[in-house]
């Protein structure tokens, strides 16, 4: 049995939560064993607080020193979820047994190029986890983790009175255009909501949410850049339902058992990709997110990973979703 064991993933927020239960599955049914972590650096703040991992090894540019730091550690296995060039070339480096991660690139590139559908439907958690099981490693259907520190829990007094009693979570950042929803469409859902709205994102969103939150300054507050990866998973995880684009703090909801309502835009849930709290959760509220997405668009998805623009130019992922339906949505779950 692999006493030493390194886990692969370079990237994104979102990515690394999901492959979150292969940290805590290897730590916990393999006695004894010692679980080593290699990632970029600036996913630092996603699992550095994870009590499944032992020692971190940080990406910067070069790879060279860091398989040299590797070699050092002298590995029972590796498991790399990630599996691309880079990862190919240290688990090389390395020659030790490797258990690796079934991107489905192949049935991707059919989905998001041709619209043909040979996904097996099984999540990327799922699939993370299928890597782990060749060293006896098993599902527990715990789902995701995600840890905060007590030094970045956001204090009472760091956001606005009107949301002590709670609020919803709306995170309006994405990392890609096809990812976003637009502006006007915020605005229109934010306005048919009577309650507390948090809104989240990096500092790029900050004007975007100072133009939202006009609507109703007391109801709506624009949280956007003003609170660190690990602030921003606390606001999340206080809040009552989190509205989230296909993004990091989508999947840190779903770590937190936290209700989620995915809005879906130039990707798609076909992608395996979707809400996710674990096949053990009995009884789970949650375990049926609501996947706010515009049916019967035959473009959809157009990429794994979301563009800069519509590759059609109309962009009616976005354009077209029934913000009614998804306020009414709302409702239901605030039990109105």
């Amino acid at each position: 049995m692999p006493k030493k064991i390194l886990i692969i993933r370079f990237s994104s927020i979102g990515d690394i939560v999901l492959a979150s239960p292969v940290f805590r599955c290897v730590k916990q049914q393999l006695p004894g064993a010692e679980v080593h972590f290699l990632t970029k650096s600036n996913f630092r703040d996603v699992t550095i607080h994870n009590p499944y991992i032992d020692r971190f090894f940080y990406l910067e540019e070069q790879l060279d020193p860091i398989i040299e730091l590797l070699k050092k550690e002298e590995y029972d296995h590796v498991i790399d979820l990630h599996n691309n060039i880079r990862s190919i070339k240290v688990r090389k480096a390395l020659k030790r047994p490797v258990s690796v991660i079934n991107k489905l690139s192949y049935k991707k590139f059919l989905l998001t190029k041709l619209k043909l559908n040979l996904m097996p439907r099984r999540h990327i958690t799922q699939r993370s986890l299928d890597a782990a099981s060749t060293i006896g490693v098993k599902d527990d259907g715990k789902g995701l983790d995600f840890f905060i520190s007590p030094e970045n829990e956001v204090k009472q007094s760091d956001i606005p009175a009107s949301h002590h009693l709670g609020y919803i979570a709306m995170v309006i950042g994405a990392n890609h255009f096809t990812k976003k929803m637009p502006l006007d469409k915020w605005r229109e859902l934010c306005s048919m909501i009577d309650h507390p709205i948090m809104l989240l994102g990096g500092k790029t969103e900050m004007q975007e949410g100072e133009e939202i939150a006009a609507i109703d300054s007391i109801k709506i507050y624009n949280s956007c850049g003003k609170f660190s990866l690990q602030e921003s998973a606390d606001l999340v995880r206080k809040s009552k339902l989190v509205i989230s684009h296909d993004t990091g703090l989508q999947y840190i909801a779903c770590a937190f058992q936290k209700p989620v309502m995915a809005i879906w835009g130039g990707t798609s849930p076909k992608l395996d990709v979707e809400p996710y709290y674990g096949s053990g959760i009995v009884g789970n509220k949650n375990a049926a997110p609501y996947e706010n997405i515009c049916q019967n668009l035959w473009c959809q998805p157009c990429s794994k990973y979301g563009k800069s623009k519509c590759p059609l130019g109309h962009f009616k992922c976005m354009k077209n979703h029934d913000i009614h339906a998804l306020a009414i949505k709302v409702r239901s779950y605030l039990g109105r």
